[in-house]
């Protein structure tokens, strides 16, 4: 079996199991005048594993599948590509959720930002640090504010 769908079948074991969470165990801790809203805390994670379990299915069945063409990935190749920076991004994406409680949201999201685009190779510091700062405040502002959901700005010893 290729590896893209090796990846597909594990993707889809994710995915079952993030519908079977999202769609058995999140509602029930759900207090009682929420259980009236006609959109629950469990449906946005209830559309993404259907999606997820659509788009794995697809790929498992080989329905996407065509002639290879120049741009596509080649698994037997795989030392050819950017492996580092893969890797750099996921290493930087765990030391982020591992850092956004002791950091706040502001200080974690915006040091991700710039050292994920200079992962990817942007060096222009003058447009990293205004572009990072103004997205951070504008989704802590609407996750905040708008949603009125508490998102930690700051570090735990600034509280």
């Amino acid at each position: 079996m290729a590896l893209d769908r090796w990846i597909a079948l594990i993707l889809l074991g994710i995915c079952l199991l993030y519908g079977y969470t999202a769609w058995f165990t999140m509602d029930g801790s759900l207090a009682p005048f929420m259980q009236r809203n006609p959109i629950w805390p469990s449906t946005f994670p209830k559309v993404l594993s259907i999606l997820g379990i659509i788009a794995c299915t697809i790929i498992l069945l080989g329905l996407e599948k065509g002639e290879q063409k120049m741009g596509d990935i080649d698994y037997r190749r795989l030392t050819d590509y950017k492996l580092g920076q893969a890797l750099g991004l996921l290493a930087l994406m765990v030391a982020y959720a591992l850092c956004l409680r002791p950091l706040g949201f502001i200080g974690s999201t915006i040091t991700f930002l710039i050292l994920g685009s200079f992962i990817l190779g942007e060096r222009k510091w003058l447009v990293m640090i205004p572009v990072a700062l103004t997205a951070t405040l504008i989704v802590w502002y609407l996750v905040q504010e708008v949603l009125g959901i508490f998102l930690s700005p700051l570090p735990v010893f600034l509280r």
